[in-house]
């Protein structure tokens, strides 16, 4: 590992993207506590070191060089080595900026090795300077002035309590459902380990969703369906998901993978080996997932992708008093040349402007067949089913209707062939804008794999720089995790005794006296010693399942109080 430690940039962000800056030193050596916690390697703190071990130090910068600090400007400000950091390449990540201080403190340094002092002779030549220059004459100790402490030197080394960013669920069948939370501070998505959840933008609900823990059967789905003729098994007939959620259909193996700023899910079925990642866009109010499909068998397998969501586009409360209400001024658009689909409300007044939904399927393989669309709920599941086994799935296209539908939902549908061990990657992408331009912007971007492949890039730099805005480590956002769980999900295990709930006397109007409307969960602590304040704390940094685990509190519908 290089040295070099003083004051300079490290790998903490602002809302900005700018890098923070504080001084670091060296452990055991510096009279603070704690600094072991950081390693900071600063290029320029080993540039001055120059003008005292110049073999030392010139042996260091090359090691730097060849690890890739070195850019067109110079040394980088700083190489974060910081184990709490999540390591971007092999341990450690580099502060991809440039200082002009930091820099001429290099270049007076280098000045002072081969030129012989000039700035420094410089100095000594200005009488002012000459007047005062005993005040500055210091004796450098030749023995360390002050020992290092045992328990410094230790933490110095023990790199193990590094905490674990994933949560990985094998099952989807946990006594309640396990919610991740995603956020850009726009778009909102809550993900349930079977593969349930509901999307947001703002105030408003994108797809339906209802609170059934025995269920859990809302949210953005997609349709495995394995249409090769002839196949072993009658594998023609067989259809999953692309998580649990909803066929239920099991898996040989599963997988729920929650990290920060995004979900997957994998799974194994027939040979066939699905991965699907789930982001946000920091920088637009899209939802994007990305499905790697594999054919792990020795034939050639022709595979249907499906999608699935009900619309929705207005205030949950009010889609949830009445659906089939709400239902009616949804419009749906369908844009076959960039294979997507346009939703919007249709306006009530002359002044109101609604916004648009999109709906889009890239793929990016061997596609046999043009895609087909769905904007009709009737139409896609059929009389007496449900989404676990649709009509959709027992035909050999979608029906293509759009427009005034009665109950709409957006469904796409694309076939891919794979050859054995060959794969295929599908971009699915759901998401809000403001007019009917900027939302076939939208479309056009993120068909574009490459866009598509920065959200992931930036949702998990955006999720690091919220995180350490709310000063949360990655276990307390494992814990509001789990307590969004619990006020998305009514919990019976945490009801209060029946002997306690007939005692009650009052009503939700009961509660309008103190501020709150009773509409939304609420989280209640109770601490019975100040020794306990910092669950308090906890729980005041926690940001509100309705705004993501990633985005500071909103007042939206499923927000705690």
């Amino acid at each position: 590992m290089p040295w070099g430690v003083s004051e300079s940039g490290y790998y903490k962000t602002d809302a900005q993207l700018n890098y923070q800056y504080r001084a670091f030193g060296v452990p055991g050596l510096g009279f603070k506590r704690g600094l072991a916690d950081d390693l900071v390697i600063a290029p320029y703190a080993s540039a001055l070191a120059l003008m005292v071990a110049p073999q030392a130090a010139c042996a260091n910068l090359r090691g730097l060089a060849r690890a890739g600090v070195l850019g067109p400007y110079g040394f980088y400000e700083a190489v974060d080595y910081t184990a709490a950091h999540p390591p971007a390449d092999g341990g450690r990540v580099v502060v991809r900026s440039v200082m002009a201080h930091h820099q001429g403190m290099t270049l007076l340094a280098i000045a002072y090795a081969l030129l012989g002092r000039p700035m420094q002779r410089r100095f000594a030549a200005a009488p002012s300077f000459r007047a005062t220059e005993l005040l500055l004459q210091e004796r450098v100790p030749r023995a360390p002035a002050v020992f290092p402490h045992p328990v410094e030197v230790a933490s110095a080394t023990a790199a193990g309590d590094v905490e674990h960013d994933l949560r990985v669920f094998t099952t989807p069948n946990t006594p309640a459902p396990e919610v991740h939370l995603l956020s850009n501070g726009h778009y909102h998505v809550a993900l349930t380990n079977a593969g349930g959840g509901y999307s947001r933008w703002r105030d408003l609900a994108v797809t339906r969703w209802h609170e059934d823990p025995t269920r859990d059967c809302w949210g953005t789905f997609g349709y495995l369906r394995d249409v090769t003729a002839g196949a072993p098994g009658d594998r023609a007939a067989a259809f999953w998901s692309i998580a649990h959620q909803p066929t239920l259909v099991r898996s040989t193996r599963y997988e729920a993978i929650f990290s920060q700023g995004r979900a997957e899910f994998r799974r194994l079925d027939h040979d066939i080996d699905t991965h699907v990642e789930i982001s946000i866009s920091p920088e637009d109010d899209i939802e994007l997932r990305r499905i790697t499909v594999s054919n792990r068998g020795r034939t050639p397998r022709a595979i249907e992708l499906t999608s699935f969501a009900e619309v929705v586009i207005a205030h949950a409360a009010a889609d949830a008093a009445h659906p089939a209400f709400s239902n009616l001024f949804v419009q749906t658009e369908l844009v076959p040349a960039h294979q997507a689909i346009l939703c919007t409300r249709r306006p009530r007044s002359g002044d109101e402007r609604p916004p648009w939904m999109i709906h889009v399927m890239a793929v990016h393989g061997a596609v046999d067949g043009e895609p087909s669309y769905e904007t009709s709920r009737a139409a896609f599941i059929g009389r007496g089913r449900s989404v676990r086994d649709p009509i959709a799935m027992h035909q050999a296209t979608l029906t293509g209707s759009a427009g005034a539908v009665l109950d709409p939902i957006v469904a796409i549908r694309n076939r891919v062939v794979l050859a054995p061990d060959e794969t295929a990657r599908i971009h699915v992408v759901t998401g809000m804008a403001e007019t009917r331009d900027a939302a076939l912007g939208l479309i056009e971007k993120y068909r574009d794999r490459h866009a598509a492949d920065r959200v992931f890039e930036l949702s998990w730099t955006h999720s690091q720089v919220v995180q350490r805005r709310l000063e949360a480590t990655s276990a307390e956002t494992h814990l509001y995790e789990r307590l969004a769980s619990n006020v998305l999900y009514a919990n019976p295990t945490l009801r209060a005794p029946s002997s306690l709930l007939a005692r009650n006397r009052g009503g939700q109007s009961g509660l309008w006296a103190y501020g709150i409307s009773g509409d939304l969960p609420i989280v209640l602590v109770r601490i019975a010693d100040v020794a306990h304040i910092n669950l308090v704390r906890q729980l005041v940094k926690y940001p509100g399942p309705g705004a993501g685990a990633s985005s500071p509190a909103s007042d939206k519908p499923g927000d705690s109080r």
